[in-house]
């Protein structure tokens, strides 16, 4: 049992915590305020609460506070101790967020705001607030702060929480405005784009208008927000769009059993993020995804941070983020699971190519978060019909897309059968069993690399190192017995001995067969 202390103009109290709703959570005893403060113009009043959360606490633990009318602006600060632990032993961090007078109900009306580890303090008040909060009135009710102890010490999590409430007539209601949902495009192209970023509206440290420029420069025709479990960056971004920028709204939907990007929503959609896989929630939320009109990407799947890596399986998965900012050893090992799942669904029979669930096509994202993350390493690009939400949405969906680690890069892949057949990236070739089929890859922007041809049986073509100008055509003749799928892998040259270089790009699938 933990316990917190209230200390302010109205002396000290000790307050037990109780259990609510699921296992996960806990809820502290309530913060008042004497609603007579209220009378006071423009005066404010601070509370502050105290308490140590012991390791094993769960997932989130909630502070009310009781909110009296005629609120102006609440404002939280917080600080915890991180005392030294040993080697491989966790230390302590304890994310932050709010809820208003709604309440905390998973997937209600009540979320306010959430910043995670990335500050120490937020206000809220009816015209602005704190980036990763949302602005709008503070109504009269229970508030509840949100603390989260992602990891928590052997001694224990000792916190410290400040509430100050300032009274006085609240600030006028801003009318969010939100980029549209096109931009002037090249009709039926491919098109460039980086859809898992940060800025500082949740733990980055760029502006959306730097951003927007790093976009522009690296090539990219369109970008998605993607804040950790916020949608406050939502009206923040029209002013960066144009006719040369699409920009797609999101979340990077944080949970403690792995990362989804919610690529595309409506405007103002918040996804709830507080469950594990043991819940079995996380088809509800995805299905939330879905019905604001968003793709569902899980990010990372086996990065090596707390919580990263991929627990809730690829049942909801529209598409899969498989290589992550500068391509690493868990990109490898991403990549790696991703073809099994292919070879899964040639095994199932639901490699046809049409997109819908019969494969899980494969993207690439930078997760730029601050200087020096390049945005655009890498970056996804998609044959869609226009530079528009629903177009590029419709070629991620479908696969038709290759992943490059930069605009310098560029790929054409395609196979052809017998009698004129033809199929490009995410498409299948309807040829028989045994005809013959010609797979060319031309490449440009990547010097000194090779091209791998990668099957269900695993590579069965390796090309000689392409030229210094960093252009080639390499082809491969095969057929649909030899080989359910073709997909290609550029990758640099091997620093040391037989294992495979860094990738430069790779292409989703080409079906082979009748299906």
């Amino acid at each position: 049992m933990c316990e917190d202390d209230h200390s302010g103009d109205h002396g000290i109290g000790r307050r037990a915590l109780f259990v609510t709703g699921a296992a996960a959570a806990l809820t502290l005893g309530s913060v008042s305020f004497p609603s007579e403060a209220a009378d006071a113009a423009h005066g404010s009043e601070t509370r502050t609460v105290r308490g140590t959360l012991p390791t094993g606490s769960p997932d989130f633990v909630y502070l009310p506070v009781e909110v009296p009318d005629g609120v102006r602006e609440i404002k939280v600060a917080y600080t915890y101790e991180k005392p030294s632990v040993p080697a491989g032993t966790a230390g302590n961090a304890l994310d932050i967020g709010v809820f208003d007078q709604r309440g905390t109900e998973l997937g209600g009306k009540g979320f306010r705001g959430w910043s995670g580890g990335a500050r120490t303090e937020f206000f809220i008040r009816a015209d602005d607030a704190t980036p990763g909060y949302i602005p709008g009135p503070v109504k009269e009710g229970t508030w509840h702060i949100a603390l989260g102890p992602y990891t928590v010490a052997p001694q224990g999590l000792p916190y410290e929480v400040t509430i100050t409430l300032t009274y006085g007539e609240p600030g006028a209601v801003v009318k969010p405005v939100y980029p549209p949902s096109r931009a002037k495009g090249r009709g039926r192209a491919w098109y460039r784009g980086d859809c898992h970023l940060h800025s500082w509206y949740s733990d980055g440290r760029r502006t959306p208008a730097e951003i927007a420029a790093l976009a522009r420069a690296a090539g990219l025709d369109f970008i998605n927000t993607s804040e950790h479990n916020t949608h406050s960056a939502h009206a923040h971004w029209a002013s960066e769009a144009g006719d040369d920028l699409l920009i797609l709204l999101g979340e990077e939907v944080t949970t403690r059993n792995g990362h989804v990007v919610a690529l595309g929503t409506d405007p103002g959609t918040f996804v709830d993020w507080r469950y594990r896989a043991r819940d079995n929630r996380f088809g509800k939320y995805a299905r939330r995804i879905r019905e604001a009109g968003g793709l569902v990407v899980p990010a990372h799947p086996h990065a090596t941070c707390v919580g990263c890596n991929w627990k809730f399986g690829f049942g909801e998965a529209d598409a899969v983020e498989v290589w992550n900012g500068p391509f690493g050893p868990d990109d490898e090992v991403s990549l790696a699971d991703w073809d099994s799942m292919l070879v899964a669904s040639v095994r199932e029979g639901r490699g046809d190519g049409g997109g819908g669930r019969d494969w899980i096509p494969a993207m690439g994202n930078s997760d730029a978060h601050r200087d020096p993350d390049p945005v655009g390493t890498p970056q996804t690009v998609v044959l869609a019909d226009d530079l528009t939400r629903e177009a590029i949405q419709e070629g991620i969906r479908a696969g038709r897309s290759y992943v490059a680690e930069s605009q310098k890069v560029s790929l054409s892949f395609s196979a052809a059968g017998p009698k004129g057949e033809h199929a490009g990236i995410g498409g299948r070739l309807k040829v028989d069993r045994d005809d013959p089929v010609t797979v060319t890859l031309e490449a440009s922007g990547v010097p000194r690399c090779t091209v791998r041809f990668v099957t269900d049986q695993g590579v069965l073509h390796t090309s000689a190192v392409l030229p210094v100008s960093g252009a080639g055509v390499v082809e491969w003749r095969t057929t649909a017995q030899y080989a359910a799928y073709v997909r290609a892998e550029v990758r640099h040259e091997a620093a040391v001995g037989p294992l495979p270089g860094a990738l430069a790009a790779f292409t989703n699938p080409i079906f082979l067969g009748r299906g």
